[in-house]
């Protein structure tokens, strides 16, 4: 099969960095200005292994992909999509972004099953152009089955690597999984400034996360999702104490969060329902005032 990675940070380039590693052949798509000074490689350090794998660059996606993995920044989502040449359709566009309002802008432009809703849950990082550090002892993808004949051969092989993988029928609750766990960890830790071990260490701080977690997954059961608040703050529980969300990195870096991608959904998904959720609310406006603080810097 032949793979375009759209958006090469850390979980495009995880992914990237296993399939080429499989033996099938890998483009990562770039920015023009970018191509000359990108290594044609990719480079890896992960529990599954270390190495570097050579792959093509491309500043368009033009050729006919088997698959295009998009793996940008929510807030980098319209922009990027203009590297995608028009009338180009990849055989499966598989987006494995943070939150669920990308999907149905997705699929108004390529087509419903065309699109293949996708999470991961990790903790991957570029830490310079082409070279990725896998920190977390796991990497969980979970694929809507209505990829499963076009997509089974490229999963496989990233079971084979080191990926615990799944196909799941309930879109609803494949998104809401994610994002029931990610908007409370990455709204806490990035108000609090803290990493998940002191986050989680200090009552105050727990119970503002527990009630998030509440929260979302209230919100989550409305929206016809399936959803675990134990299992949740159980996998909360099972991060290393040193994890930090990409919210967290994003803020105290001076770059854009993906605030409305993923506290947005919860929010308005509560005002559709007549729902109350104070805490996340509290938490959003803690981080938007930590964003116009650094900017005032």
């Amino acid at each position: 099969m032949r793979h375009a990675i759209l958006g090469a940070g850390g979980v495009g380039g995880l992914v990237g960095a296993a399939l080429a590693h499989a033996g099938d052949p890998v483009t990562v798509v770039l920015r023009p200005e970018s191509i000359a000074s990108y290594p044609p490689s990719l480079s890896l350090d992960s529990p599954f292994g270390k190495f570097a794998v050579p792959v093509d660059r491309t500043a368009v996606v033009s050729e006919p992909f088997d698959v295009l993995w998009i793996a940008v920044k929510a807030t980098q989502l319209d922009s990027a999509l203009r590297s995608i040449a028009a009338g180009n359709r990849p055989g499966a566009i598989v987006p494995l972004l943070n939150g669920i309002d990308h999907v149905a802008l997705l699929r108004s432009r390529f087509g419903h099953e065309r699109v293949v809703p996708a999470t991961i849950a990790v903790e991957s990082e570029r830490v310079a152009p082409g070279k990725i550090v896998h920190r977390s002892s796991f990497a969980r993808l979970n694929v809507s089955s209505i990829g499963r004949d076009r997509l089974a051969p490229a999963i496989e092989k990233l079971r084979q690597f080191g990926f615990t993988c799944q196909f799941l029928d309930d879109e609803p609750t494949l998104l809401w999984s994610k994002l029931a766990f990610l908007a409370p960890i990455a709204l806490a830790s990035t108000a609090a400034a803290r990493n998940k071990g002191e986050l989680v260490s200090d009552p105050a701080w727990r119970r503002r996360l527990e009630s998030c977690v509440a929260e979302a997954c209230g919100v989550a059961t409305a929206s016809g999702a399936r959803v675990d608040p134990a299992n949740i703050l159980k996998f909360i529980e099972s991060l290393t104490p040193e994890a930090r969300s990409s919210m967290q990195k994003d803020v105290a870096a001076g770059k854009p969060p993906e605030l409305d991608a993923i506290a947005g959904p919860i929010l308005r998904g509560a005002q559709e329902r007549g729902l109350a959720v104070p805490v996340t609310q509290e938490l959003v406006e803690a981080v938007t005032a930590r964003i116009s603080s650094g900017r005032a810097k």
